[in-house]
């Protein structure tokens, strides 16, 4: 058993470049979370976590201040780690079962709101998660990812991808020549936020106007690029709703402009159209639906497989790598193929998320696996933030030509994960000699 004997926390507050639009919304920053777990037995470890306030529950984030939504995950966070000092687990997933529950019924009392979604108190637990699994590797010896897995779910991971696709995201405020840039990278599978509030009145027929015109001006100019990446040859499009949608036929509509314009069989994922609480059936869209912030847990997975999604986008660094690996299990066996989309992280978060990503079967329609990364787009500081990643300079950390290419040292280094971050260490530090 591994026993907790005392647990901290810091933050650093990251301005973006600009404001990064997505779910109807605009978020100014991102708040780095750091935790710091020491067990009983001698060995710590620092676990990182970024707040995502309008991702993880957009009915905090309208109404209140930024700043204030933010205070709240944080106050979570906090009220978990007070709920961890003292505690013992065998594995990772054992210890967040020990808090999901009463850090959930604490967020909805902090909050003031009963209807609070269960991926804000996620989110607020990644980085106690984080470092659960590290410590639990430094406990029993373990100095590798694939070491640390348990070994109900080293089957699903068994892929070792030496090309992973590194794919951005066209937010609202992306204009042509962005998107341009990007495909001049050689990037061919491009995330496009859809649901936009034009007009900030919530009329969903503007909203669908809106996209169809995204849709028209994106595959405009990725219509006539080729790559070797595709079983198709061509550029594809991840289509990201972020739940704005709020009926089949509207989606069906946009779907229609997009077979109009020749655009339909570009589509290969669509993610969450739908709120979560609309548990609506999507077998008769002719798209690959995904499912994101509405699976919080196996049930929830397995509910969203029935309701007709055929794929499920996996988040370690939003949602807790415990929760993830047994979601991913489920859909595993099911036949459903899994993807890892981004928060928006730092640069040692990528990587914690490249481990799983390149674990992964490819999906249908790609050659290599996938992996979404945005943070490099939006930080206003992300050179300074790979000094803080301790092997932030490794030819696996950046992509070329659309890729991610990971070598043998990416593997035998776990990205980075298992290293010792100075800039983190020293942070905790400042917190622990105040």
């Amino acid at each position: 058993m591994i026993q907790i004997q005392t647990a901290g926390v810091a933050t650093e507050r990251e301005p973006l470049q600009s404001p990064f639009g997505f779910k109807g919304g605009y978020l100014s920053e991102l708040w780095q979370t750091i935790v710091k777990l020491d067990s009983a037995s001698g060995h710590s470890a620092i676990g990182l976590g970024i707040q995502s306030v309008l991702w993880s529950d957009p009915n905090v984030f309208f109404t209140v201040p930024e700043q204030q939504a933010n205070e709240m995950m944080l106050d979570i966070t906090r009220y978990a780690l007070s709920l961890a000092q003292g505690a013992s687990y065998r594995t990772p997933p054992e210890l967040l079962e020990q808090l999901v529950h009463k850090a959930f019924a604490h967020g909805r009392v902090v909050t003031g709101r009963s209807g609070l979604r269960e991926t804000f108190v996620l989110n607020a637990l990644v980085p106690l998660d984080h470092a659960a699994w590290l410590l639990y590797a430094r406990e029993t010896g373990r100095t590798d990812y694939d070491a640390m897995l348990p070994e109900e779910f080293r089957a699903i991971l068994s892929n070792r991808h030496r090309e992973l696709a590194s794919t951005p995201v066209v937010s609202y405020g992306h204009t042509e020549a962005d998107i341009i840039a990007m495909l001049d990278a050689g990037y061919f599978l491009l995330k496009a936020k859809l649901g936009s509030d034009p007009d900030k009145d919530g009329d969903l027929d503007k909203m669908l106007a809106w996209d169809m015109e995204r849709l028209t001006v994106l595959h405009r100019l990725c219509a006539d690029r080729t790559t070797s990446y595709t079983d198709s040859g061509r550029v594809l499009y991840y289509l990201d709703a972020n739940g704005r949608y709020d009926t089949t036929d509207r989606v069906l509509r946009l779907l229609d402009h997009a077979d109009r314009i020749g655009a339909l069989d570009r589509v290969v994922l669509f993610e969450e159209p739908f709120a979560e609480e609309n548990k609506v059936a999507v077998h008769d869209i002719p798209v690959r639906v995904t499912a994101d912030e509405s699976v919080h847990n196996v049930l929830d997975a397995v509910e969203r497989i029935e309701l007709g999604y055929r794929a499920i986008t996996l988040k370690p660094i939003a949602k807790t790598l415990s929760v993830t690996l047994q979601v991913a299990k489920a859909a595993h066996e099911r036949g459903i193929p899994c993807l890892c989309a981004d928060l928006t992280v730092n640069p040692w978060m990528v990587d914690w998320n490249k481990n799983l990503a390149a674990r992964l079967a490819p999906l249908p329609g790609l050659k290599v696996g996938i992996i979404e990364t945005n943070g490099h787009q939006n930080y206003a500081n992300w050179e300074r933030m790979r000094s803080y990643h301790p092997e932030g300079y490794a030819g696996w950390t950046h992509s070329v030509n659309g890729v991610y290419l990971l070598d043998d040292a990416f593997y035998a280094r776990s990205g980075g994960s298992f290293s010792t971050s100075e800039h983190y260490e020293s942070v905790m530090n400042q917190v622990t000699t105040r």
